[in-house]
């Protein structure tokens, strides 16, 4: 069975605040609504490849602490191999 998630009206509006409120930078809006669909649907764990922008040291940090402020539990992010272990 197949599930989507849709893009509804609070993930974007989350989105745009990573963006506008940092830390997501305003070239890279994909990465700031992937984040959100993740955080709005409850999701447990974002699994990424993205080390650029979202997964790691400095940059989760500050992802977390700009979804808490409005609310919402960020998923943990996370890489496959973390995820999975050795």
């Amino acid at each position: 069975m197949r599930r989507s998630i849709a893009v509804t009206d609070d993930a974007a509006e989350l989105a745009s605040i990573l963006i506008l409120e940092g830390p997501i930078p305003k070239k890279s809006p994909e990465d700031a609504l992937h984040i959100s669909i993740a955080t709005v649907n409850g999701m447990d764990y974002l699994v990424t490849w993205n080390f650029a922008h979202i997964n790691n040291v400095q940059m989760k940090s500050k992802i977390v602490s700009r979804i808490e402020k409005h609310g919402y539990q960020c998923p943990l992010i996370c890489s496959p191999e973390e995820l999975l272990g050795e």
